[in-house]
């Protein structure tokens, strides 16, 4: 497939609109050219677990490999991260929540699937990835309280204490809630009610002097919050009969 030569350029939802999946494969084969041969090894070794583990996942009217790929072209693109760990554990960060038996290799599921996922994940990509990924991913939640509430309480606990997982949550964030215009049906209200009370959240935590982002970055971070804010008061604000 023949890709235009300004790809490295374009917003990421006009690549998956007008490319797709090959297009964002692509988009992310340009970015982790600037990395060296070790590091593109565990990138694409990361890629190719990312793709098995989530084949048959779709997010709406896509593959959910495009949402994983826009995560971690955005770490690399526009909060400029180069640690490898860093981009491995975007690549990865729903693998242990939504694949813990496959990745594994648990035939029954195991009495502790995401603690076996998780060392799977620490033996093959090294600790720190599975720490990262540990702090995203979400607790078994109790059934008799709201859900929502439950989400916001996790993150602001568990990425009070990562300041690298801030910044994978808030690529992930960035593309669920900036994201949800790109969002058909239902799912739009519901994205918008999770994520809204979470923009305050991310305002906190990445202003925080220890999120290891440069003053540029968080920046542009929190014009995406902005941005997200507006989408939301559009979707949420207006009167009930015309949504």
């Amino acid at each position: 497939m023949d890709f235009p030569p300004h790809l490295g350029s374009m917003p990421m939802h006009a690549i998956t609109e007008i490319h797709g999946e090959p297009g964002l494969l692509e988009r992310f084969r340009l970015e982790v050219e600037r990395f060296d041969d070790a590091e593109r090894a565990r990138l694409t070794a990361a890629l190719d677990l990312a793709a098995e583990l989530h084949r048959d996942d779709r997010r709406v009217r896509e593959p959910y490999l495009n949402h994983l790929l826009r995560v971690a072209i955005r770490l690399m693109h526009h909060y400029q991260v180069r640690d490898v760990d860093v981009i491995v554990a975007g690549l990865l960060h729903d693998a242990v929540e939504d694949h813990p038996a496959e990745l594994a290799e648990l035939p029954n599921g195991g009495s502790d699937p995401t603690g076996a996922a998780l060392a799977a994940l620490a033996a093959r990509f090294g600790p720190r990835v599975a720490t990262l990924v540990a702090a995203v991913t979400n607790p078994v939640y109790d059934p008799q309280r709201d859900r929502n509430v439950q989400y916001r309480e996790h993150l602001a606990v568990s990425l009070d204490r990562e300041p690298w997982a801030r910044v994978i949550k808030v690529s992930d964030f960035t593309d669920n809630g900036v994201g949800v215009i790109h969002t058909v049906g239902p799912k739009v209200v519901s994205s918008a009610t999770k994520y809204r009370p979470l923009v305050p959240l991310f305002r906190d935590l990445i202003g925080r002097p220890d999120t290891p982002l440069s003053p540029k970055v968080k920046a542009h971070i929190f014009g995406q919050l902005d941005l997200a804010e507006e989408r939301f008061s559009a979707i949420l604000d207006r009167p009930a009969h015309s949504r």
